[in-house]
């Protein structure tokens, strides 16, 4: 425990010094890159307290990573245009404020995940893998055909959303902004795997009989675990959206689902920095081998192949010397 409290520590405090490096290196694009770092530790903490605490292999989160963001892209949208979200009984008004977005964005993917945790908690195994997939497929394509907000083409923001007391168009201050959100989440998941519910989730996840016969509900602990972990992601998605200023059916995709699964097995599922050091390892290869190759996923594999095989507890278990749970 103490060597990977240490691990975990100079994780973070790396995260940390690399955007304080750049700006003073005046390496603008390094802070940005960090930042995306960041947002996709973020979606992926939020899939972790699923996959790692509860044992769900959720394969459409990026269902909530979408719906976060385009929470973002429709009130920016319509603060930008002057026009009210017309809802036929009632009027909304768009908003640049990044609060009351976060708190759209979160109350939204919260939302859509207890209505898909409450059909898709009912299967397991693989059956639960698949539903979760049609779930996101669905949003992907209803996105795709919204051709009020762009359709495939996506939505584009022309100025970042705002923060009391901050300058959101500085690189370095919106990357605090996200760096504190990240610190949040993982506190929270912190304190949900210590905690009397972490406990009882886990146990759920090995032997769900047995919680059951002292009076639980196993279905009721996992659904709560998703609803926590689809808001989470959902925060991630509307910050992913305002780092690039653009919305688009590629943020309900697969793809995007698979990736988020992809950090955290590289990571460690379960480790508290597990989502952490899977981001900054993906982003690392995505920018220096994508820029050398088109087939960089080739690498990507290649380590995903070795962790599978030889440190079923990713980079933190491969350091540690431990394994993560057995989902």
């Amino acid at each position: 425990m103490i060597r990977e409290g240490v691990i975990n520590w100079a994780i973070l405090l790396g995260l940390v010094a690399l955007p304080l490096w750049a700006v003073f290196a005046d390496e603008i694009f390094t802070i940005t890159l960090t930042t995306r770092v960041v947002i996709l530790a973020l979606a992926a903490v939020g899939l972790n307290i699923a996959l790692g605490i509860g044992g769900m292999v959720s394969f459409g989160h990026a269902a909530f990573f979408g719906l976060g963001g385009y929470a973002m892209g429709i009130l920016a949208y319509h603060a930008q245009t002057y026009a009210a979200l017309d809802f036929g009984i009632v009027e909304i008004e768009g908003t640049k404020s990044m609060p009351v977005i976060w708190l759209v964005a979160t109350a939204i993917s919260a939302l859509a995940a207890w209505l898909i945790g409450l059909l898709s908690l009912r299967t397991t195994g693989v059956y639960f893998i698949m539903i979760t997939l049609a779930f996101g497929q669905m949003f992907y394509y209803f996105a795709i055909s919204w051709g009020a907000y762009g359709g495939e083409d996506g939505l584009s923001i022309y100025v970042r959303n705002g923060f009391p007391g901050l300058n959101t168009l500085v690189p370095i201050q919106f990357f605090g902004l996200c760096f504190v959100a990240l610190c949040v989440a993982l506190i929270l998941q912190w304190r949900l795997r210590g905690s009397s519910f972490g406990l009882t989730l886990n146990a759920a996840r090995q032997t769900p009989e047995r919680v059951e016969t002292v009076g639980l509900n196993p279905m009721k602990l996992k659904l709560l675990a998703f609803v926590i972990s689809g808001a989470i992601t959902g925060l991630a998605g509307a910050l992913f959206a305002d780092l690039n200023r653009f919305v688009s059916p590629a943020m309900f995709s697969w793809q995007l689902s698979g990736e988020l699964i992809i950090l955290i097995i590289i990571g460690g599922v379960g480790r508290l920095m597990g989502p952490v050091i899977g981001a900054m390892i993906f982003v690392a290869l995505e920018h220096w081998l994508g820029g050398l190759t088109d087939f960089w996923h080739v690498y990507l594999g290649a380590i995903l192949l070795f962790i599978v095989l030889f440190s079923r507890g990713g980079v933190i278990g491969f350091l540690t010397g431990k394994e993560g749970p057995h989902v």
